[in-house]
């Protein structure tokens, strides 16, 4: 756990792997600078003066045997005259041995003491959880690309003090800055709220934080279509995610209220006439088997707006992704981006932890995009201080979403190179929280672990996540923050990732005890604080792009990133047919070919038919397009 205002507190490092390469390409987290924007930052603990000593020493071991050989003779043939003559040079040689043999074993018991602390032991400083879900015993690392695991160490020692070119820091296309945020316009295509309304609607959101952002933004859409006043969404407890929040814990309700007033009303409760209603009995209870998966408009008016008339409230239960993109009205369109982009910010508390994380990791007090004062609010100064420019302005660092949770992993039906006793474990996960895809798969003809991956099913490991950075050329000193931290295996499976990259740190290293005590227990208000890390940041790095958080941090990044905010989106099929050729592409081959996925995903498109407004929101219905100059 970091101490408050110590956000780069050394971390203990394995070092089994470096002293191969030498010594001299040892690095620990220096406290006083953040890598990335200087090249003294990621400042080294230099192995020099050991190594030193070390060939001092053999040097010394190796020529002595003949001097003192001649020593003897001289000894017996002139009766002791040359050893009375050097007596003290002797003693000089001796101590000097016996100094050097002790310096020698008191350096490898303090690198062997720190190798153990950083490959076996859950290192102090780290925010890395062990997930309680499977055994949670000590293991050795999981290495499945070793040969590339060596190549990337070398290629990360080469680029060490070379000026840094890579051009991953910005976005590499000028055109995506011809987009701006407008959503909260208004426009001749909105029409207002109607005078009366046909009736409530109340919303019962499921899922974590993310999932129920998404409801919140559909059920706004759903309200206008049909006319209705919506009822602040309430969250549904779940046994999965342990968070009894509510919409007022996170967000806040009044500014949510004021910016959607002038397209549709929203209140806090329900009138009391209609609280007391059994809305099952009266058939208002609407759930997910009555409504399908991303339903169109035409539904919600055939089997929702009769029972809204009749009853005047429908509930609709475990409300989540329940309508579609496309087709869609204009005006639904525009409400879903307002809803996301301008009126749901984050309450006080949270805002205040999160300018601390962000503060932390950049070293700079000061606001520095539209991004930070959307999600921050006021709590981030408009005008640097004096010591910022000292130090040069903020320091850039990389977030990243790594998405190896033991629920997804167990999910995938994936090998991740742990041999059999990996795979007994996510068995018996899955037969205790999956029993569906259990039964589902009995039915169904099955497919090797290795042709999902082919197809890319499998998420990728803490291993490859490490292997995509060093093939885009981050180097070894990059300050990186993880979002989550529940990571499937713990240290062993992070080891590989943290032997290229050791400064590596989440939010519980950044924050002190006591500003995350309010947060205990309250998962989906620590992952807004992932949120915020991961928007702000100077690059956002997912490995699934499915996820939920992925999918808005970068919809986010894009609505307000001005152009200058890039996210890396690897693709899983593409990644791992580079990585079947593991054991024979050269490093040189691997560079390119992971570039050339990555700057496939970063090229500027419009929204797609179908495709979520949310994490695409470049289209007419919420941004606006201007002109370059």
């Amino acid at each position: 756990m970091g101490k408050q205002g110590s956000p780069r507190s050394p971390r203990p490092k394995s070092v089994g792997a470096d002293l191969s390469l030498g010594m001299k390409e040892y690095q620990g987290r220096c406290p006083e600078t953040l890598p990335g924007s200087d090249p003294s930052l990621g400042r080294r603990i230099s192995g020099g003066d050991y190594n030193w000593n070390r060939n001092l020493l053999l040097h010394g071991l190796k020529n002595e045997p003949a001097k003192f050989g001649a020593c003897k003779g001289v000894y017996v043939g002139k009766k002791h005259t040359w050893f009375r003559k050097h007596v003290r040079s002797v003693v000089f040689m001796f101590g000097l041995m016996g100094f050097l043999f002790l310096l020698d074993s008191l350096m490898v018991s303090i690198f062997d003491s720190m190798n153990l602390q950083g490959s076996s032991a859950p290192s102090k400083s780290s925010g890395l959880k062990e997930d309680k879900s499977y055994p949670n015993e000590e293991k050795s690392p999981v290495l499945m690309y070793d040969r590339l695991l060596n190549l990337a160490s070398s290629a990360l020692a080469e680029k060490e003090f070379k000026q840094d070119s890579l051009n991953f820091w910005e976005e590499p296309y000028r055109h995506a800055s011809v987009w701006k945020p407008c959503a909260d316009r208004k426009s001749s295509k909105i029409i207002g709220k109607s005078e009366k309304s046909n009736g409530f609607i109340l919303v019962s959101a499921n899922g974590g934080l993310n999932q129920q952002r998404v409801a919140i933004c559909n059920a706004v859409a759903v309200a206008s279509l049909l006319n209705a006043t919506l009822v602040l969404p309430k969250f549904l407890y779940s046994n999965v995610w342990k968070d009894p929040s509510q919409f007022g814990d996170i967000y806040q309700e009044n500014y949510f209220i004021n910016i959607m007033k002038d397209e549709l009303e929203i209140v806090k409760e329900l009138p009391p006439h209609l609280e007391s209603l059994d809305m099952e009995a009266i058939g208002s209870l609407i759930t997910d088997a009555d409504i399908p998966k991303e339903a169109k408009p035409i539904e919600y008016v055939q089997k929702v707006l009769p029972l809204l008339l009749r009853n005047g409230v429908v509930h609709f239960l475990g409300f989540g992704n329940r309508l579609g993109f496309d087709p869609l009205p204009f005006k639904l369109q525009r409400l879903r981006c307002k809803c996301n982009f301008h009126a749901l910010k984050f309450v006080p508390k949270i805002q205040r932890v999160g300018s601390l994380l962000v503060q932390r990791i950049r070293k700079y007090d000061a606001a520095k995009s539209r991004l930070d004062k959307q999600l921050l609010g006021n709590f981030m100064s408009n005008i640097p201080l004096k010591e910022n420019h000292a130090e040069g302005g903020p320091s850039k660092y990389l977030a990243l979403h790594l998405r190896f949770e033991v629920d997804m992993v167990a999910y995938s039906l994936c090998e991740f190179g742990g041999g059999e006793n990996e795979q007994k474990e996510l068995q018996a996960y899955r037969e205790t929280h999956f029993p569906l895809l259990i039964e589902r798969l009995k039915n169904v003809k099955p497919v090797s672990p290795t042709q999902r991956r082919k197809l890319g099913k499998c998420p990728l490991t803490p291993e490859e996540a490490a292997l995509v950075l060093s093939g885009l050329g981050f180097k070894r000193g990059t300050y990186i923050y993880l979002a989550g931290s529940h990571i499937y295996g713990g240290q062993s499976r992070m080891h590989p990732f943290t032997n290229l990259y050791p400064n590596l740190v989440t939010k519980e290293d950044l924050l002190s005890p006591s500003e995350l005590e309010p947060f205990r227990n309250f998962s989906s208000q620590l992952a807004a604080l992932d949120f915020i890390a991961c928007a702000t940041a100077d690059v956002f790095a997912m490995t699934d792009s499915g996820s939920q958080l992925s999918s808005l941090v970068s919809g986010f990044r894009t609505y307000y990133g001005g152009g200058r905010a890039p996210t890396l989106r690897p693709n899983k099929k593409r990644l791992a047919a580079i990585l079947m050729e593991s054991r024979t592409i050269e490093w040189k081959s691997f560079e390119d070919r992971v570039k050339k996925m990555i700057e496939e995903g970063q090229r500027v498109r419009v929204r797609g038919f179908g495709r979520s407004i949310y994490r695409q929101p470049r289209c007419p219905q919420c941004m606006c397009k201007s002109h370059l100059h």
